[in-house]
């Protein structure tokens, strides 16, 4: 489905695993004379040339909130991928506990703290779920990428599939806003809003036009965030040193 080149920027910015959003206009006024590196350019054409440097970009790191759509619940990531599929960094569900993920190769490791276990075994019995820390709580496990789990996990590794085959329409809709800073990196603010979705981006306007961060709001929803950096940079993704306990030879 063909959307505004804004909100496919936002949306395949984390349409991955189960996971959608929208980006949430905020109160900035509209420059009322264009000038610097995107002078003279709608907001909806700023927001093609970022959708284009986005995805094309080797590696990105990810960090923020965002709602999952099948728990109903809040996902806070801190994440680097590639479009090789390697990807390492953290992710908590509903804000309790913590699981470290690595994807490298044909295999993806997660080391799980006893909050993160006890959070996720929500119906088990009290026997089980104190086995199952036991056994996992602070060390490190293996899954292959061939197994269904590991499958759902090794697509949100992937940029590719994060940033997925999106593309814009109806540039008029997205318009300039003000220019600010985000972690001190000049930037173009840009808003749209279609229904209840309200979107707002945040654009590089020295470099690449790279997307830096995007606010959400859709409905009832919490309010969500990502922030962009560190494009380019290789992805720290290497399998853990010590013991690790296979999960796949568990199933078995």
């Amino acid at each position: 489905m063909r959307r505004t080149a804004l909100a496919a920027l936002c949306l395949a910015a984390v349409a991955t695993a189960g996971l959608t959003t929208g980006c949430q206009s905020g109160q900035d006024t509209a420059d009322s004379k264009p000038k610097g590196p995107f002078a003279g350019l709608s907001g909806g054409r700023i927001a093609e040339r970022a959708l284009k440097a986005t995805t094309g970009a080797s590696s990105v790191r990810m960090k923020g909130r965002i709602t999952d759509d099948e728990s109903k619940g809040t996902v806070d990531i801190d994440m680097a991928l590639n479009h090789e599929g390697e990807c390492a960094g953290t992710m908590s569900m509903g804000g309790q506990g913590k699981a470290d993920l690595i994807r490298t190769g044909s295999s993806v490791y997660m080391k799980y703290d006893e909050a993160f276990l006890r959070a996720q075994s929500e119906g088990e019995s009290k026997e089980d779920t104190d086995a199952a820390v036991a056994m996992l709580a602070g060390k490190w496990t293996r899954m292959a990428v061939k197994g269904q789990d590991a499958k759902d996990i090794a697509s949100f590794c992937d940029l590719d599939s994060v940033l997925g085959d999106v593309s814009g329409d109806d540039s008029s809709a997205t318009t300039r806003g003000k220019t600010t800073e985000v972690d001190g990196t000049p930037a173009i603010v840009l808003h749209e809003k279609d229904g209840k979705d309200r979107y707002t981006a945040y654009v590089a306007t020295e470099g690449k036009p790279y997307l830096l961060r995007v606010d959400s709001a859709s409905g009832a929803k919490e309010p969500e965030h990502l922030s962009f950096t560190d494009y380019g940079r290789p992805v720290p993704a290497t399998k853990p040193t010590g013991k690790i306990i296979d999960l796949d030879a568990l199933d078995g």
